[in-house]
Order: structure tokens, then C-alpha cells, then sequence
């Protein structure tokens, strides 16, 4: 008989909750940051540029996530790199984020009427200039119901990475069902762990794109 009890597992995968919470931040902020860089590239123009970035999300957006996991910790290992499970999870994440969220907000740009481009660029604006005061303040409106709502696909990339030895929420859970022979319990915690996390960013994402709709 298992002297594990409810509230003790309960306790242990509240724990690696904050684990899988931390990774999904990092992940989220990392691959924002680089996808920005990344979308000044895809848009500029310079032509071999925008070919590099759209390798690369095609690259990340056309293989599991899954795979791309397994070479960041193996492959890193194999060149003499020591990873943790941590930094390969969070280097694998957010290289995979930054590939969904430069196609992402690439499409809220381009959404942006051709008259507006001709219309700062008949005031004498230069590129730049465009982007900054015309452009990107219409596109980052467009862009926040997608990028909140594609958070959510972040959060549950997470739990592939129990398959590289991070022990988030997931893993987590696979140790405990296995040690106290509680599956349904333990798995039916994790679940409800992880609709707790991805719910209010799914009702935020929706909220915002009615108030968008609305707005227009």
C-alpha cells in the first residue's frame, strides 16, 4: 500500500508546476525577443535575409518539436557542450517559439493597408520611421489576441520536455503515477494542473480578439 497520499501528491506536482511556469516564461520572452529580430529581417529589404528567416521557420514549424528537443540535448552533448535538461529545454523552446512568432505577427504587418506604407512614405519617412510610428503601432494592436493565444501552444510545448529528463509538471507526474500506482489521480491532477494554466490565456486571447473586432 502506497503511503503517498493525495495532498502530498498534490504538493509535489504544485512544485514542478513552477518548473514548467518558469520554462514557459523564458521560453515565451526568449522566443519574443528573437522573434522580433527575426521579423525585422523577414520584412526588410535585403532578399537573402528574408530567404535565411524563412528557412528557419520553416525549418522550426515543418519538424516535431519533439526532434528539435532531442538535438538540442543531444546534439549540444555530441559537440562537447555539458547541457542541462533546463538549457537545452529552454534553448529548444525558444528557437521553436521565435520560428511561430515572427510568421505570426510577419502576418499582422503585412495586414497593414499598402496606403498606409504610401502615405508616411509621401511625408518623406524613411523606412525605419515608417515602422516605428505607422506601421508597427497598427500591427502590434492586431497581433496581441494571435500572441496570447499561441502562449497557450507554448505552455503545453512544455510537457515534451520530460523526454529529455526536465522534470516539469509532466515528468513529474509520470514519476509519482508510477511510485504511488495512482494513475488516474495523478494524471487527472496534471490535467486539470495544465487547464488551469492555458484556460485564462485561451478566454484573455479570445476577449481580445472580440474587443478588436469591435474596435473595427
Amino acid at each position: 500500500m502506497s503511503q503517498i497520499g493525495f495532498w502530498d501528491i498534490l504538493t509535489n506536482l504544485i512544485f514542478a508546476t513552477g518548473w514548467t511556469v518558469l520554462l514557459s516564461i523564458i521560453s515565451f520572452i526568449g522566443g519574443g525577443i528573437l522573434g522580433l529580430i527575426l521579423l525585422f529581417a523577414r520584412i526588410g529589404k535585403r532578399k537573402w535575409l528574408q530567404q535565411v528567416v524563412k528557412v528557419y521557420t520553416e525549418v522550426f514549424q515543418g519538424t516535431p518539436l519533439l526532434m528539435q528537443l532531442f538535438l538540442a540535448f543531444f546534439g549540444l552533448g555530441l559537440m562537447g557542450i555539458n547541457v542541462s535538461p533546463f538549457l537545452a529545454a529552454s534553448v529548444a523552446l525558444i528557437l521553436w517559439t521565435a520560428a511561430f512568432l515572427v510568421e505570426i505577427w510577419r502576418g499582422c504587418v503585412t495586414a497593414i493597408p499598402k496606403g498606409q506604407w504610401e502615405a508616411s512614405a509621401s511625408l518623406g519617412m524613411t523606412y525605419v520611421e515608417q515602422m516605428r510610428h505607422i506601421i508597427l503601432p497598427q500591427a502590434l494592436k492586431l497581433s496581441v489576441p494571435p500572441t496570447v493565444g499561441f502562449s497557450v501552444q507554448v505552455v503545453k510545448g512544455t510537457a515534451l520536455t520530460s523526454i529529455i529528463g526536465f522534470v516539469e509538471v509532466t515528468k513529474a507526474g509520470t514519476v509519482l503515477a508510477n511510485a504511488t500506482f495512482q494513475p488516474f489521480t495523478v494524471y487527472g491532477l496534471v490535467a486539470l494542473i495544465y487547464f488551469a494554466l492555458c484556460y485564462p490565456l485561451s478566454l484573455s486571447a479570445r476577449k481580445l480578439e472580440r474587443k478588436l473586432n469591435a474596435a473595427h
